[in-house]
């Protein structure tokens, strides 16, 4: 019954190569609680399972309205630096952060707007503290106190991740353009152009971004950002061959 959707349109179940397991984290949102959790559930999980080329690979958000974003980010780097089959997704908060702690006043106005004070306060930055003088002096000091790696890293974070019959990306595609030609904005913005369309190119998307209650199961598209800022919930699913199946905190 979990592939009936899958049957229905489509003559194989998308499946990945042979030997290779993909476990995608959806958003994280500064909960490295869950996260530190989650990390032990994977590797409990592999333990458990035959032997295979395993990949982990965050759908982007990691940062922004829970406590803990600057934990968060130093967990990723290292997993990032200890295997190359860890990967990570640029979502629309990591632009904005990004751009923002490099100097732009008018991402710094944004980041405030999306949950940006708790990332702040994580990096020792109080709220009285962003909230003293003009957006552009906010840019200025999160350009002095936010260390450089994490910039770098979450600035190098990949757009898209082409596996098998899977596309992972932040967001989603933009319906009808080629994956070579789809643009970095829509990757990480994309909401009802791509979540209302009934898609048949052969590719299913799987994306975070749009949190739902719980995993968002459809045809061409499973969304896993179950809101684990405010849920408690954060989800993971893996893939290996034509199976898939969840772990949730």
């Amino acid at each position: 019954m979990l592939f009936s959707k899958f049957v229905r349109k489509r003559s194989k179940l998308p499946s990945l190569p042979p030997g290779e397991r993909v476990y995608a984290i959806g958003d994280v949102h500064g909960r490295a609680d869950l996260l530190a959790r989650m990390i032990g559930m994977i590797e409990a999980d592999v333990a458990g399972r035959d032997e295979a080329l395993v990949h982990l690979i965050f759908l982007g958000d990691l940062i922004d309205r829970g406590p803990a974003s600057a934990r968060v980010v130093e967990i990723v780097r290292a997993l990032l630096d200890a295997s190359q089959r860890v990967r990570l997704l640029k979502g629309n908060h990591e632009e904005i952060f990004v751009s923002a702690a490099r100097g732009c006043s008018k991402a710094a106005r944004s980041l405030l707007g999306m949950g940006g004070y708790e990332t702040l306060e994580s990096y020792g930055i109080s709220r009285e503290d962003a909230d003293l003088g003009t957006m552009q002096d906010l840019a200025d000091l999160l350009e002095k106190r936010i260390p450089e790696h994490h910039v770098n890293m979450l600035d190098r974070a990949e757009d898209m991740i082409v596996m098998g019959d899977y596309v992972f990306v932040h967001a989603g595609i933009r319906p009808g353009v080629h994956l070579d030609r789809q643009h970095g904005n829509d990757l990480r913005w994309i909401r009802r152009p791509f979540l209302e369309a009934q898609r048949n190119d052969g590719h299913v998307v799987i994306h975070g971004h749009t949190p739902t209650a719980d995993i968002d199961y459809q045809s061409d598209r499973i969304g896993i950002d179950t809101g684990a800022c405010y849920s408690g919930k954060l989800t993971a699913l893996a893939l290996e061959g034509a199976e898939r199946w969840t772990l949730q905190t």
